[in-house]
């Protein structure tokens, strides 16, 4: 029960999901709603003119503490019920600029958005290599707004899921909200002093999944590379103008370490550009790198196979 439950919060917090445990509130775990945080900067609203996408109750923010064998302990905050899709810029230091931007899309189960640790801490990593960076909030399934019935929102999915079960979580309004979002950084590339022709994703977990199912819809509209970090490995059928792909994921993945390394072979299929990173350790959720493991790598090769690629 206590790796269930670790893998569980990691996957709500960092793309991961929750065991019945954590309706029961486990001793080490806490968790607070609270005001929007700083961190993020100002929200460019994908949809200023849609009303109908705006009608919805205020996102929420919320703050998540938790102490688990080990030493692992992580203290972050989240949104959930995002119901008007927003993109927070995250620049280089003046003159240090490589041209490059990777639209973040942060993971979190599509119940909620791990934007401290998948979104805000990976966009400044980046921009300290100049690169600029997106941190995206795309649409999310609704959830109770107190934390008790959030929580057993939650704790359903992932126990189904502890079962065996495939529940249905995937928000297909998700992918259209990145397909936006790069079309947005495109037509106004100049005033981010980037390249429209340079601009990709980078997505965790659920982030992965939304911004594969981008990168491979029937659309002109795609973004120059695809950064996967720990979404499901199966195969899936890719056109041939999909763009190059960088997949990284923990072989110790509770979610998706087991299930075979197939996607890359999708990609080779069609003679495309991919290239995989599978770590001995690092868990579901290891963001920019778990400490203690070579996943503390990731950015720098996914940044180093950028340059290989003339990004």
């Amino acid at each position: 029960m206590k790796a269930l439950l670790k893998c569980a919060l990691l996957l709500v917090i960092s793309a991961s999901g929750l065991s019945t445990a954590f309706a029961q509130q486990p001793q080490g775990i806490s968790m607070k709603n609270t005001e929007a945080q700083a961190f993020l900067g100002t929200p460019i609203r994908l949809y200023p003119d849609n009303t109908d996408m705006q009608t919805g109750d205020r996102e929420q923010w919320g703050h998540l503490s938790l102490s688990l064998p080990g030493g692992f302990t992580s203290n972050q905050y989240l949104i959930r019920n995002v119901t008007n899709p927003s993109l927070y810029a995250f620049l280089p230091e003046p003159g240090t600029s490589t041209g490059t931007a990777v639209i973040v899309a942060p993971g979190g189960a599509f119940l909620s958005l791990a934007v401290q640790t998948e979104g805000a801490d990976i966009a400044r990593a980046l921009n300290k290599r100049g690169i600029t960076a997106f941190v995206l909030t795309y649409t999310l399934n609704k959830t109770p707004r107190d934390i008790p019935g959030y929580q057993k929102i939650v704790a359903d999915v992932f126990g189904a899921k502890a079962r065996g079960e495939e529940p249905d979580i995937f928000v297909p309004q998700a992918p259209q909200d990145a397909l936006t979002a790069l079309r947005y950084v495109k037509t106004h590339a100049s005033k981010y002093n980037v390249d429209p022709v340079k601009i990709g994703f980078m997505g965790f977990s659920a982030g992965a999944m939304t911004s594969i199912s981008a990168s491979i819809a029937d659309t002109d509209n795609r973004p120059a590379f695809l950064g996967y970090v720990y979404g499901p490995m199966n195969a899936i059928e890719v056109p041939a103008n999909a763009p190059p792909l960088f997949a990284a994921i923990a072989l110790d993945d509770g979610l998706f370490g087991r299930m075979g390394l197939e996607l890359v072979g999708a990609w080779q299929k069609q003679n495309l550009p991919v290239e995989l990173h599978a770590y001995e350790k690092g868990e579901h959720g290891f963001g920019a790198g778990r400490p203690g493991t070579t996943s503390i790598g990731m950015i720098d090769q996914f940044v180093a196979w950028l340059a290989t690629h003339n990004m």
